[in-house]
């Protein structure tokens, strides 16, 4: 470490302590930010106070009208709560008559950890078990006329009108004749569920709004064995009508206010989800999502607040409906072509997230079709994924030949780079060096970029199976040599407590992809070419490499939660690498290279003989303008010199 490194961190160091000196609060600061923090304090207990009486004062106004016979609510207030079930072969759901709401949802088709149905939500549900109400809720609130109010659906109890084994009819009775059906509907052989909500003869009691009011508010069950990998997939996502999805954060808390009307609203986990789709938009939307500790066996807790249409004298009822499936590219988009309004494509598929632009045309056209032919064999999961990997690696073998052949080209004209260097050992000559190696390639046709094309073109395709190997449902609970389950990391290897970057596991895959992938980074640095420039750049050189040693331990800590099918992939597709190298290694012969690099030359030199004409005639004109600038520089130092002699005789002769 020489002196001006050490400087620099003393300086660094100095820097830091005089910011942290610098923002440290007196004590009178400090004293007003306590009586900032009670000041805050005390107001959240008095809003709290504030709600506590407000539900009291509403709970005693609801109770009067519930016991009052005569009042046009008190059959919606008072009756019998039960629980009716919908069902085909792929989902079964609950509907509660207290609230009208479907009250919990699980798939036949798809099994959890422990080989039960899988259960999007429950009505029990819950964060607090002191709670005797779930935390999943499905509220619709109807605008009265303001001597009644406003009704929300919560507290009010339906009568079973009508009921299936895959349809239900539940009114709400407002006396003389007067009712509100909720008409829920479930597809054969579907994840669908139509709800079409309709007043009869209301219009004496509802007022003139056209809207009603809506509250989704669900917890996300944490349906994976790794918390925090199906984590990074699990978000709240909403379509604009006229625009593309968009999603929440998904390892932050975050809130947002909708302007622009929605087509659907989806909480989604990694590989299952639940959408409210409407037949004419949400709008005046709030969304909420907010993160749940590890251990509570839920994922996230999601909240929206919107509207849509509802008019009590249209005689077409307000369409709604539900998604409750699988994360499954192909089953979401014959969903979009299921929906309310077929003719305007609701592209649910969009919840799958397959990367930016270029990635996500990549997965859509080619990754996954290809993988759907693989995967439609029967093959073990694990097999597919190996095809895949070949094929893929098959594909972008032409560009990795030719970034292999442009590396070659770079080593086999190492001798003449060695000369340049002994040629020009100045720091002031390096301009000059710089213009024969430039010409120096240009006459054998080589370039010192030419390798970093074709990987630029490999890197989309890297990036793809990046996106698409977690979203892949097919790999889930699909056993593979060690690893019970491609979709979550496998845990050969495990304690009881956590360590600190590690966790409480070692997966293999990860360790085996860290292990390939400091022996690429041994191969291809021991193939690239050394001493290409300046002893600066050599030191540079020598710290990539380095970096490149250290970048697969930093993946192994990254990579240990990760899926054993994507660790898998990145495993296969480094050892293929290795073994194309190696392969390109023998095929190619460096002294036949090298001779055509000089047929190459012979057969271009009056070319390059005029580049180099070209060359030489730049360099003269930038000599000619150094000159230019130096001789400014003279007279400009001559005319300042003169000024101050004048000035100094002036003062003398004061």
């Amino acid at each position: 470490m020489n002196k001006k490194t050490i400087l620099a961190y003393v300086l660094i160091g100095l820097v830091i302590i005089g910011f942290f000196m610098y923002n440290q609060k007196s004590p009178e600061e400090i004293q007003k930010e306590k009586a900032r923090q009670e000041r805050i304090a005390q107001k959240k207990l008095d809003d709290k106070r504030l709600q506590e009486e407000r539900e009291n004062f509403l709970n005693e106004q609801f109770n009067k009208i519930k016991n009052d016979s005569t009042s046009v609510f008190h059959n919606v207030y008072n009756g019998e709560e039960k629980t009716i079930t919908l069902e085909n072969e792929k989902v079964s759901i609950n509907i509660n008559t207290l609230g009208g709401h479907i009250t919990s949802a699980s798939l036949k088709e798809y099994k959890d950890q422990e080989g039960n149905n899988v259960v999007l939500f429950d009505s029990n549900d819950r964060l607090n078990s002191n709670d005797k109400r779930g935390d999943n809720r499905l509220e619709y609130t109807f605008q009265f006329k303001p001597e009644y109010g406003s009704v929300n659906t919560e507290k009010c109890y339906f009568t079973v009108v009508n009921n299936s084994a895959d349809k239900a009819v539940l009114r709400l009775d407002f006396k003389e004749g007067r009712y509100i059906d909720f008409e829920y509907r479930l597809h054969p052989d579907s994840y669908i569920v139509d709800l079409n909500i309709k007043a009869h003869n209301m219009e004496e009691l509802l007022s003139s709004s056209e809207s009603m009011g809506i509250v989704w508010k669900q917890l996300l069950r944490q349906q994976e064995p790794g918390y925090d990998f199906e984590q990074r997939f699990t978000n709240l996502t909403y379509k604009l009508c006229d625009d593309d999805a968009d999603n929440l954060s998904e390892m932050a808390d975050e809130q947002a206010t909708i302007a622009e009307d929605l087509s659907w609203i989806a909480y989604k986990n990694q590989f299952f989800s639940s959408i409210l789709i409407a037949e004419n938009s949400f709008n005046s939307t709030d969304i909420k999502s907010s993160n749940i500790a590890e251990g509570k066996k839920m994922l996230k807790e999601c909240v929206t607040v919107t509207k849509t249409q509802f008019n009590p004298s249209n005689p077409v009822a307000t369409s709604l409906q539900f998604y409750f499936g699988p994360n499954k590219f192909s089953t979401l988009k014959d969903a979009s072509m299921e929906a309310i309004n077929p003719e305007n494509d609701l592209e649910l598929e969009e919840l799958i997230y397959f990367g930016w632009p270029i990635v996500r045309w990549i997965n859509r056209y080619f990754i996954m079709y290809l993988f759907d032919i693989l995967s439609s064999t029967g093959l073990n999961m694990g097999i597919v994924l190996l095809l895949l990997t070949l094929i893929v690696k098959l594909c972008v073998y032409p560009f990795t030949k030719k970034s292999y052949i442009s590396s070659a080209k770079m080593r086999v004209l190492k001798p003449h780079i060695d000369a340049l260097n002994e040629k020009y050992p100045k720091k002031e000559d390096q301009l000059k060096k710089q213009q024969e190696t430039m010409a120096l390639y240009q006459k054998y046709g080589a370039s010192p970029m030419g390798g970093c094309l074709p990987m630029l073109i490999q890197m989309p395709i890297f990036i793809a199976l990046f996106n698409f190997v977690p979203n892949a449902i097919e790999l889930r609970q699909e056993s593979f040599l060690w690893a019970n389950d491609l979709s979550a990391f496998d845990a050969l290897i495990s304690w009881d407590s956590d360590l600190w970057l590690i966790g409480d596991h070692i997966s293999i895959f990860c360790l085996l992809f860290s292990v390939t992938q400091i022996i690429n980074t041994y191969y291809t640095s021991k193939l690239q070419p050394t001493s290409m420039g300046s002893p600066e750049m050599e030191q540079q050189q020598k710290m990539m490499r380095w970096m490149m040693y250290l970048m697969p331990v930093v993946f192994f800590f990254m990579f240990n939660e990760y899926s054993a099918g994507l660790n898998y992939y990145y495993f296969l597709s480094t050892l293929f690498s290795i073994i194309i190298a190696l392969f390109l290694r023998k095929r190619i012969n460096e002294d036949e290279l090298l001779k055509k690099m000089e047929a190459y030359a012979e057969k271009n030199k009056d070319s390059v003989a005029k580049q180099s004409n070209m060359m030489a005639r730049l360099e003269a004109l930038q000599e000619q303008q150094k000159k230019m600038i130096e001789e400014r520089e003279k007279m400009k130092n001559s005319r300042k010199s003169n000024a101050q002699n004048k000035q100094q005789e002036k003062n003398n002769n004061k």
